[in-house]
């Protein structure tokens, strides 16, 4: 029984389960970006586009929303929303785009990323 307790404290120190993703957590997250940023099918765009459909969705493609020059300029060069392109700019959008229009920070919270990217997934319509 002793021997349990350290194979139950080390797995739940373990970077795996630090980095388990939590959707509903991640709602929590998002209620930042939703001054901007819509999810739902058909939502309308904000000051952001809408993010249904997310990812795998080329770069500056919705239509009726007027992206900023960088962001265009990106697109072009053929910037597409993956996992990992997506992590990049929710942690610093100044570093992918560096003179877009998205006033946002980042989030530097590795467990709210995690939880963040498990939401969208989910609620953008592109669950794994």
């Amino acid at each position: 029984m002793r021997a349990a307790v350290p194979l139950a404290l080390a797995l739940a120190l373990s970077p795996m389960a630090a980095s388990a993703q939590d959707a509903a957590a991640g709602q929590r997250v998002f209620n930042q970006c939703r001054a901007c940023h819509t999810v739902e099918q058909g939502g309308r765009n904000g000051v952001g586009p809408n993010l249904h459909g997310l990812f795998g969705r080329k770069a500056g493609s919705i239509e009726n929303f007027r992206y900023s020059a960088s962001m265009r300029e990106k697109a072009a060069g053929g910037l597409t929303w993956t996992e990992e392109t997506l992590r990049a700019y929710i942690a610093n959008p100044k570093a992918v785009v560096p003179a877009g229009s998205m006033s946002y920070v980042g989030l530097r919270n590795e467990q709210q990323m995690n939880d963040l990217i498990a939401y969208l997934r989910q609620a953008a319509g592109n669950a794994p």
